[in-house]
């Protein structure tokens, strides 16, 4: 079993607490020493109590998704003999009511653009199931109750 850890660091400074007017502004910390500057959402905690140039956890939990399914769909077009030589998304996560009638993404649309090389480049059926095999494997999409869509295009 893994343990994966990240550390948040959040002060009050001289803000109020009882108003519920502090800065939602904090930092998370990883293992390897990246430190990520965090925030409410402003759609969800308004500006300036939030901060806009600050990853939001919805944020973080769209990229989460989309670089596990990534990185498999990666390793299995390496199985399958095919080359990637980029791979781009511009993930999207939908937030609504799910199916108990909590506030929750209840979509993440994943509109991958691959670029392949090589002498072997894969048939559209081929690519689905990539995508369907790194669907199945990603331990993040795994982890969540709502729809995973996937769209995009394949330049070749």
């Amino acid at each position: 079993m893994a343990v994966y850890t990240a550390t948040l660091n959040w002060t009050r400074d001289d803000a109020v607490f009882s108003d519920g007017k502090y800065s939602r502004a904090h930092e998370i910390s990883f293992d390897g020493g990246v430190i990520m500057p965090a925030s409410s959402s402003p759609h969800v905690v308004k500006l300036p109590l939030s901060r806009e140039d600050a990853v939001d956890p919805e944020e973080m939990f769209v990229a989460a998704l989309a670089s596990c399914h990534m990185l498999f769909f990666l390793d299995f077009a390496r199985r399958g003999g095919f080359v990637v030589d980029a791979y781009n998304d511009v993930a999207e996560g939908v937030m609504g009511k799910d199916d108990r009638g909590r506030i929750a993404i209840t979509q993440v649309r994943l509109n991958p653009i691959i670029v392949w090389s090589g002498d072997k480049t894969p048939e559209p059926e081929e690519v689905r199931e990539l995508h369907h095999k790194s669907h199945e494997a990603c331990f993040i999409a795994n982890s969540f109750r709502g729809d995973v869509a996937i769209g995009g295009g394949e330049a070749h």
